[in-house]
């Protein structure tokens, strides 16, 4: 008696594996941008993150360098400029007690610090800044047009006038910081002021 066994396990025919592949391709795909996706913002985020650290630090510096201004080595009045966007003034910042020339600007998104020496007999200061440091990046003030500094006198009043120098007692520092505007997460504002301690009780 002839014994037949039949196998019933066949296998996976062309229009079965191409189903397949195409499935296993679709959701590769879809992982593939979620994970893309993941990354970008996360990469956003973290720049974003050292963006405001970076800001958070400038303004510090710049509120602890404005706090110490007082009258420059060649006799000039404690403040050179002063502007929505910049400030020049004289101050000693390295505590070696030589007065720098000390000018806060702020170009294209990024906010400068030029320092200048006195030097020369009579002493004097050069035209230019001897050195420039970046203190803060993706600065969006000028765009959205909000003042990097405002300047204010004994009463508390705010200065509108630029030219009056010799009325300023308090200035506030505003910094305005997004990597990219158009995306989140949204602006991120930092603020400080200074009283000018060397010129609060002066008869001027």
């Amino acid at each position: 008696m002839n014994t037949f066994q039949h196998n019933n396990t066949r296998g996976m025919s062309l229009i079965e594996a191409v189903v397949a592949i195409g499935m296993a391709t679709i959701a590769l795909s879809a992982i593939a941008s979620m994970t893309i996706s993941f990354y970008r913002t996360h990469r956003y985020t973290i720049e974003q993150s050292f963006a405001i650290n970076s800001a958070r630090k400038g303004v510090e510096r710049m509120v602890a360098d404005i706090r110490e201004t007082t009258f420059s080595d060649d006799g000039s009045f404690p403040i050179e400029l002063m502007d929505a966007h910049e400030l020049i003034f004289f101050s000693d910042i390295d505590r070696d007690d030589r007065i720098e020339r000390v000018r806060f600007s702020l170009e294209d998104a990024v906010v400068f610090r030029g320092q200048a020496e006195s030097t020369g007999d009579p002493l004097a200061y050069p035209a230019d800044d001897d050195t420039i440091q970046q203190v803060s990046d993706n600065v969006r003030n000028e765009e959205y047009g909000q003042a990097l500094f405002r300047y204010y006198d004994e009463a508390g009043n705010e200065i509108l006038d630029y030219n009056e120098v010799m009325d300023v007692r308090f200035v506030t520092v505003q910094v305005v910081v997004n990597i990219n505007p158009e995306r989140l997460p949204q602006d991120y504002t930092l603020q400080s002021s200074a009283t000018l301690r060397n010129l609060r009780y002066r008869d001027l």
